[in-house]
């Protein structure tokens, strides 16, 4: 897998598949969107509102997950000095910062409806805007920092250290009273939603990991490049 990143082989991946992933996603995103704005039933409580977690709950996963992949590379980056891994967090970063900025966002606009409100310092908010500051520190790391070594060891701190905050994030439904719905969806327990609204939802949220692969191999192209461009000089 690390050769794969080294070589030329990623290269020609990438301009040889990049088009016909993005068609697929394209396909998929319409696909999902249809089901889930026009052929999943509206929720007995909350009626038309609950479309809203075919974007938000796909955002908030992917948020998360991209967050432990960094955390997961900073730490290989710190112990092993292997740089592709470096190169992958940076240009996951983006995408994950992006992501975690429409969860607030779309919980926002559930939440008026649904609480009476926009905000509230609930656990699950709070805790998911301290990812969303951890992602900008990340990122402002690498912007204002010329020195790549520098800016590689810091980034990779930050990120171990913002990985405590997923399960609090995780787990905040379950330790605090919160406003915040339990997790309907288990990997250990049979999940409480309909199928007729998990189909829609797992439908969106291959869509978005398809959409952030597509980036990533855009960015992940950009940065080795912007790498070897740099350590040439």
């Amino acid at each position: 897998m690390l050769n794969f990143f080294r070589t030329k082989n990623f290269k020609d991946f990438h301009d040889n598949y990049l088009f016909w992933i993005k068609t697929f996603f394209l396909t998929l995103v319409i696909f999902g969107l249809i089901i889930s704005l026009f052929i999943s039933p509206a929720d007995y409580l909350q009626g038309d509102t609950v479309r809203i977690m075919y974007v938000h709950v796909p955002a908030s996963w992917l948020a998360l997950q991209i967050f432990a992949v960094m955390s997961i590379c900073g730490f290989i980056t710190l112990i092993l000095k292997t740089r592709v891994f470096t190169l992958i967090a940076k240009s996951i970063a983006p995408i994950g910062f992006t992501f975690s900025l429409i969860s607030l966002f779309t919980g926002s606009i559930w939440g008026q409806p649904t609480w009476g409100t926009f905000w509230t310092w609930d656990a699950r908010l709070t805790s998911m805007l301290v990812l969303v500051i951890f992602y900008i520190f990340y990122i402002v790391i690498w912007t204002v920092i010329p020195k790549f070594n520098l800016a590689e060891k810091l980034s990779s701190i930050v990120s171990l250290i913002g990985l405590a905050n997923l399960p609090i994030i995780k787990f905040s439904v379950e330790w605090w009273n919160t406003l915040h719905q339990p997790a309907t969806i288990k990997l250990t327990e049979n999940s409480t939603i309909h199928p007729t609204m998990l189909t829609p939802l797992l439908i969106m949220f291959i869509a978005f990991v398809i959409f952030s692969i597509i980036v990533f191999l855009i960015r992940f192209k950009y940065e080795s490049l912007n790498l070897k461009i740099n350590s040439k000089k």
